[in-house]
């Protein structure tokens, strides 16, 4: 029945969109499965699985629900080397939003890994180039609901797996300070886009850091919320239970406005949010004389790496103890788990990956909530048959997960799932007694970027190990546990950018920006 309640009409289904398979087909399959039929099994098999397609067939005669599209846009266009220096716009597409609202006046970036409808999307990776999304996601419309006006989209590394800037489909997103060094990734775009002062704020994506990432190397404020604070509708995933989205601005007031808007329930269309999410007027509560009262932790574990630079680790606790000079109260504290969350991350990002991205289309399965049928289909599509453009690093990811899947069924995810519930207790515990906790983003500054042509393909992928090893191994656990974590510029290295992690508890966003904001004002900025 249709949505008015009529009978659709049998001669709809004359010509199926749901074929079935033919009984070769289906035997193939059937050893890939290793399932042992007979000839007679096989037979009444076939006829079994093309009755149970008929509904898929009248299924593609109801209209779905959509996601509303309430702008008026043009395709755009791919913007030229001269007026991309910095290889940080994949697209450009002015849409302009409400006319007035809290981003009044305020330039914007949207990574490609989320949806802005009629506007080319390829996530980074060039066999998805030519997608174009038929919806916006729930994060654009409030952007441009609050009157904020979208310039285009950001580049962002290859299906956003990765944590520097080299992967991207049309070569390395520039570092805004230094040509020659990595952008972070794999919000890439969104963090050089800003302090270039080509907009004044974009939408990054953190599943492994990948908002405080960029923002480490490249000077700029991004935080990512509490998991399901800001709706992920409208965005390819890489793993449900890490998936964030978050603000990249150059000021923590900019940060804090974006967030504001973004924020927020999204009527049970993202799984991750529960309905009761209150958002405070953030720009308003930051702004305080002191911090009289407050708790500081310095994570012991976050310094000390075999990799860590000592100027890093020296500026960021110079930078925490200075937070006294304003009332609060420093001290060091301990997370021994804080060591594993790499590992324990590793069962997020290779198995569930794996499931979600090439087994899930991109969006994931077994979640109640929106899913975006047509990107689904049309990237579903290309990552299982236009391989030569997914990155080294990628294609090892699906490998490490498919294997780790048909090896032990799920075990090693459940494992990592079940672990993460003792990393969040963990953070937890101490939260208890400390407001926030700080450590380095990255343990050294931004790395030079890989010449091409001059590297191995044995080189490329232990470079592609080895910076998303290492620069995650203090921004992964926040994702692990879901609490909210910003990076600042805490000083300089030879004029690179040394970035101050900040984590709070669930849902307290407000303290980690009032720290990062009296932070900003003893740096002597804004």
């Amino acid at each position: 029945m249709t949505e008015s309640g009529m009978e659709l009409n049998p001669e709809l289904f004359q010509d199926p969109t749901v074929p079935g398979p033919t009984t070769a087909e289906l035997s193939a399959l059937a050893t890939r499965l290793n399932y042992s039929l007979s000839d007679d099994e096989l037979k009444q098999c076939h006829s079994l699985v093309t009755d149970a397609l008929k509904g898929f067939n009248r299924l593609d005669h109801l209209v779905e629900p959509t996601l509303p599209v309430k702008y008026p846009r043009t395709p755009g266009y791919r913007p030229t080397a001269e007026e991309n220096p910095y290889r940080a716009w994949y697209w450009k597409s002015t849409i302009k939003g409400a006319d007035s609202g809290k981003l009044s006046g305020k330039k914007i970036a949207i990574k490609d890994n989320v949806m802005v409808a009629g506007v080319p999307m390829m996530n980074g990776c060039r066999a998805l180039e030519g997608t174009i999304p038929d919806v916006d996601a729930t994060v654009v419309t409030r952007l441009l609901d609050a009157g904020g006006t979208i310039l285009g989209k950001s580049t962002c590394e290859n299906l956003c797996f990765s944590a520097c800037s080299h992967t991207t489909g049309y070569g390395p997103v520039l570092n805004f300070h230094d040509q020659t060094r990595s952008a972070g990734g794999s919000s890439s775009g969104s963090a050089v886009l800003v302090m270039a002062g080509e907009v004044d704020m974009a939408i990054g994506g953190d599943q492994g850091g990948s908002v405080r990432l960029p923002s480490c190397w490249n000077g700029s404020v991004g935080i990512k919320g509490t998991w399901g604070l800001v709706p992920y509708t409208g965005a390819a995933a890489i793993e449900p239970t890490i998936d964030h989205l978050g603000p990249i601005a150059r000021t923590v007031h900019d940060c804090a406005l974006m967030l504001e808007v973004i924020a927020g329930y999204d009527n049970g269309l993202d799984h991750r949010q529960p309905p009761n999410i209150v958002v405070p007027e953030y720009t308003k509560e930051i702004e305080v004389d002191n911090l009289n009262g407050m708790r500081i932790g310095i994570l012991q574990e976050g310094f000390g790496h075999d990799v860590s630079e000592e100027a890093v680790d020296r500026i960021v606790k110079e930078a925490a103890q200075k937070l006294t000079s304003v009332g609060a109260k420093v001290e060091d504290v301990s997370i021994p788990m804080q060591k594993h969350s790499g590992d324990i991350w590793a069962g997020f990002g290779l198995e569930g990956a794996y499931h979600c991205m090439l087994r899930g289309s991109l969006h994931g399965l077994g979640y109640r909530g929106y899913y975006p049928t047509n990107n689904m289909k049309i990237s579903g599509a290309a990552l299982k048959h236009d391989t030569k453009h997914l990155s080294d690093k990628v294609k090892s990811v699906m490998l490490t997960g498919a294997y780790l899947n048909e090896t032990f069924h799920g075990q090693y995810y459940g494992r990592c799932q079940n672990l993460a519930r003792l990393l969040r207790q963990a953070y937890d515990d101490v939260l208890k007694d400390y407001d926030v906790l700080i450590m380095p983003t990255i343990p050294f500054v931004a790395q030079k970027l890989p010449k091409e042509g001059e590297m191995t393909f044995e080189e490329r992928s232990n470079y592609c190990v080895d910076m998303i090893q290492n620069t995650g191994q203090n921004t992964m656990a926040a994702d692990i546990t879901g609490h909210p974590a910003l990076s600042i510029n805490a000083g300089w290295v030879d004029k690179l950018p040394v970035g101050m992690t900040i984590v709070g508890k669930h849902w307290d966003e407000t303290t980690v920006l009032k720290v990062a904001r009296a932070h900003e004002k003893i740096m002597g900025s804004n």
